[in-house]
Parts: C-alpha cells; structure tokens; sequence
C-alpha cells in the first residue's frame, strides 16, 4: 500500500496539538492533558509521509510546475519528447516555480520528516529504535543526493535544523566532494543500525519492513555515490566498493530484482502512481516516446520497446525528435507513439533503484579497473537479463549479437535504456560521463539554454531572498555562475 497516511491526517493530528496546548485551564497556569492527541507525531506516521512525499516529487508529481521528471529530465535524456508546451522542458526552458516547487518540496516534505525520525529515535532519544533511525538514514542520504546531483552545492551540515535547539535559519553550503563524503558515510553508518531480528518498524511503505532489504538499498545505493565520485576520488571509492563486495553477510546488495527499491502504488487514489494522476486521470496527451530512444531500441531489436511505448496507428513504435516548437510537435501527435502502459497504469510502481543498474555499475567498475571481482560481461549482461525481467521479458539472442562486444559506452548506453522514466538518474549519468551520445538536434528545433543540454538547476530565487550570502558562496563552490551551463563535480567531460 502506497500512502497510509496522507497529509491531510498529519495536518489534523497536528492541528489537535496545537488545539491541545492552547487550551488551558480556569487558572490559567496549567494544560490540559488529552491522551488522545499526541503533541509529537510518532515514527510510525512520519516515515510513510517521507518515503510517499519523496519517491512522488522524484518520479513525476501530478501538478503542473512540480513535475521535475517528465518536465525536465525525462525530457533532456531524450526518454519522452513533447507534442505541445515544448516550452516546458522541452527546450530547456525551465520555469522558477518548478525549480523553488521542487526544492521546497524535498527540504520540507521530505528531509524534514527524516531528520524528525532520526532525532525521535536516534542514540539517546526518549524512543531509541535503531531500525527506524538506520531506515530514515537510508531515505534522507537518497534525497540528498537528488539534491546535490541537480543543483550541485547546497544546504547540508547546516540543513533542517531550523528547530533544533540552536536554529539555523541561513544554512550554509557545502561542497559536493564533502556532501558525497558525509551521505557515503551515513549510509555505512546506516547498515550498521539496520538490525535484521531488531525492533519492529511500522509505516514502511517501501519495503513492509523487511531490514534485510533496507540494508540491501542502503549498500547498493553506496555503490551507486562511490561509483559516482569514482573519477575524482578513485583511492577511496575503490575503498568503498571493494568493502562492501568484499564481505557480503556484512554489507548485502541487490541480489534479484525482487530486492528493488520501488514504490508500490494501487488503484485507490490519492496512492496511484503519479504519471497516472497526469496522463490518465487528468487526461494530458503532451508527452511521446523520443525519436532518439525509439531509433536505438529499434535498430538493436531490443523488445522492451513493447513495455515502454504504445504503437502507433501504422502498428509500429515510433518516436519524434526533441525540442520542435508547437507548431511542428504537434503534427506528430498521430504518428508518435504514446508511453506504454505499464508505466500509466494506477498501480504501476514508483522506482528508485534496481537489480539491473547495480550490475551496470559493477560493470563500468570492472572496466574502469576500480573492482577486480567479477568481470564486465558478467555484471553486463545480469543487468540486461534483470532489466528485461523486470517487465516479463527475456533477452533475445540477436540483441545480445547486435550489441557486441562490452564497453564503457555499451553500458552506460545500456543503463540509460533501462533508467527509463527514472529521468532524474538518467541525466546524472549523461552530465558524469557524456553517454550515451544524443544525435545532433533536429535542425527544426528551438533550444534555449544557448543549445547546450542542461548542466544543472539553477538555485531557486527564494534563496537568493532569504539565504542571499550563502547561496552566492554556493555559487563559488560550483566554480561557476547560477546558470544550467557549469558543470557538477563528478562531471568527467
């Protein structure tokens, strides 16, 4: 079950609270006392407001100015191409209210629900539970990293603790290399509080409180920030990596896909999966297969084109090319094929990480000679078999063939195709390592952004309002001007 707790409950629980401690008694010098509503809101109800209010935002978000995956990056890998508003991604053009929405959004819907968790249940606490505290270590070490990888520098050490004990109301920016250091951290600290046979959790809408999976995520998802950062720290995410793979009962990963980490949606809103609300419910046609994918899955013969697009009226899957002004996109609404089923449906989940790109990251790390066990073939092609399982295909033998032999850009080429509709991930592996190469744009297409395929997000202007000093040092520690050109840390090209 997808949401067991929506807002509106957290708001009139909160709301009882408030009431609570307003009313007092006829001397006025005492509280009344109501065992039946709570002043603090427990773990259990917090921690599916995280995970639903996070994987939401990551995915898609059902409102317009909101919708950073299919209004932004799904768009810039050339995923999904538009049909109409290209000017909502499309061309780059991307609106201040996606940029503040979004940040808003993960810091206060988010990260502030973890960092509650984290504190409630943390060494010393009144409630210790080291499950709860290693689980919301996972999940706030996640969205960190969705933070940083789009916006580079940001609110780190000194972020959420605008009611801690001592408030932080400008919170400073940290460096990429430092943020990557301090989540890679937390999540080896994270695996080490998740007690498989430890204290039950409740509100896990994720993983139904299996602590065996959680700590699965939390150490693939280290390999994922190591990999990451492997060109410019090699040393110690070699460190990394051979830790982990070097002991297995104490640092498990994915092992099938079963493992994944992916949000279980239903059919009963407000828990269907958010391309639902958008294409389904809301009835929006604006968005198509890209020309770009369609092109390289049908040259290859690779059949989760079937999973991914819709055919057309002529009964095949074609896509049309990014970036052309309305008038043009338009044209293609009948021939263009539309995003396939198994990604539109109510109960379609929500995915964060998978079996397949854990095997395409040790693959690139064989072949980048930052790991020595296993070979790249190997790890190639498990993720190839696990992606294609993952939608009840089996990988044909001339797709293999077509392939060929294993490279660096074979899998990475291969890692955007299975990153289908996790646009966010798809385009930090395009800006770390230039693959896979996009054709030229269409010579019909308007871009902005002076052509150049989006870098970064710029920071929102809220922050230039209310954190106007250290958002500038913000700015110094990217080594670039606040625009969608200068590239992140991690970026190899």
């Amino acid at each position: 079950m997808k949401n067991i707790l929506n807002h509106k409950t957290i708001w009139v629980t909160t709301l009882a609270s408030i009431l609570t401690a307003t009313s007092c008694t006829k001397d006025f010098d005492e509280m009344n006392t109501n065992p039946n509503a709570p002043t603090a809101i427990g773990a259990q109800y917090l921690l599916p407001t995280g995970i639903e209010t996070a994987i939401d935002r990551y995915w898609g978000h059902r409102t317009r100015f909101e919708r950073i995956n299919i209004d932004a990056a799904e768009l810039y890998v050339q995923h999904l191409t538009r049909n109409i508003y290209s000017n909502e991604g499309d061309d780059y053009t991307v609106s201040p209210a996606l940029l503040t929405n979004n940040w808003k959004g993960f810091y206060n819907d988010s990260q502030l629900n973890f960092q509650r968790i984290i504190q409630q249940t943390g060494t010393g606490s009144a409630t210790p539970n080291t499950n709860y505290e290693g689980v919301a270590l996972v999940m706030r070490t996640w969205v960190f990293s969705l933070l940083t990888d789009m916006y580079g520098a940001i609110p780190y050490s000194d972020a959420i603790k605008g009611t801690a004990a001592e408030a932080v109301y400008t919170p400073k920016y940290d460096a990429m290399e430092a943020i990557y250091a301090g989540m890679l951290n937390d999540l080896k600290m994270a695996n080490e509080k998740l007690t498989v046979g430890g204290p039950a959790i409740a509100g896990d809408i994720l993983y139904s409180g299996d602590i065996l999976k959680w700590k699965k995520f939390a150490n693939s998802l280290r390999l994922r920030l190591a990999n990451r950062q492997a060109a410019k720290k090699p040393a110690e995410s070699r460190a990394i990596m051979a830790e982990i793979l070097g002991d297995a009962g104490k640092f498990p990963i994915f092992t099938s896909n079963a493992d994944n980490a992916a949000l279980k949606c239903t059919t009963v809103l407000p828990s269907n999966n958010e391309w639902n609300q958008i294409l389904k419910q809301d009835g929006r046609t604006d968005w198509n297969i890209s020309k770009t994918l369609a092109d390289k899955m049908n040259t290859l013969g690779d059949t989760r084109i079937t999973v991914y697009a819709n055919k057309n009226k002529d009964g095949i899957y074609q896509g049309h090319p990014n970036g052309l002004p309305d008038a043009i996109a338009t044209s293609y609404l009948a021939t263009s094929s539309t995003i396939g089923t198994a990604f539109t449906n109510a109960d379609a989940p929500e995915v964060i990480m998978t079996f397949a790109e854990l095997n395409f990251i040790l693959a690139e790390a064989v072949l980048d000679g930052d790991i020595t066990k296993g070979d790249a073939k190997t790890y190639f092609e498990t993720g190839l078999t696990a992606s294609f399982a993952q939608y009840g295909l089996t990988v044909p033998a001339e797709f293999l063939t077509n392939l060929g032999t294993v490279t660096r850009e074979k899998v990475l080429e291969q890692k955007w195709v299975s990153l289908f509709a996790q646009g966010i991930e798809a385009w930090t592996e395009w800006r770390r390592t230039g693959f896979p190469v996009f054709p030229a744009p269409d010579s019909r297409a308007v871009l902005k952004n002076d052509g150049v395929l989006p870098t970064r997000f710029n920071y929102p202007s809220s922050e230039y309002s209310l954190n106007a000093k250290e958002v500038a040092t913000g700015e110094t520690l990217n080594g670039g001007p606040n625009d969608m050109k200068t590239k992140l840390w991690w970026s190899e090209k």
